[in-house]
């Protein structure tokens, strides 16, 4: 099972909730801890609050899930890590989709100046009104 062998790379041991975490998280990016719970509550309907946010914490500590964080939105989750990635989020409904950054390597913006920094990613969220929310606006 290829989760089973990436926990395993990561150092992290193989429970039902790591890995109903990352199944949750490989077939729909970008969820939020509520509905992650409620993806893995199909399959382990006995699993606590705390365990999942256990494991979203140590899967992203791991570098196996990323955290984002739109602003007035609750925090999402996803499986694509280490490219420096953005995202594309609608001011209607909240849908949230991936932007391959367009130039260059990560970090694929270079600032003017970084304060004595040393920048490792950056982090870019495009707004706007996803297709259904403008075909019903």
């Amino acid at each position: 099972m290829p989760h089973t062998d990436e926990l395993r790379a990561h150092g992290l041991r193989v429970t039902g909730p790591r890995l109903a975490v990352l199944a949750a998280l490989h077939d729909h990016p970008h969820l939020d801890a509520d509905e992650v719970l409620r993806r893995v509550r199909t399959t382990l309907p006995t699993v606590s609050v705390q365990a999942v946010y256990d494991v979203l914490h140590a899967l992203t500590d791991a570098g196996m899930v990323r955290r984002i964080e739109p602003a007035g939105h609750p925090a999402r989750y996803e499986r694509r890590v280490g490219d420096n990635h953005h995202h594309v989020v609608c001011r209607g409904c909240g849908a949230v989709d991936d932007v391959d950054c367009v130039v260059g390597h990560a970090p694929c913006l270079v600032p003017a100046s970084t304060s004595g920094f040393d920048v490792e990613t950056a982090e870019v969220t495009f707004w706007g009104l996803c297709p259904a929310c403008r075909a019903a606006g």
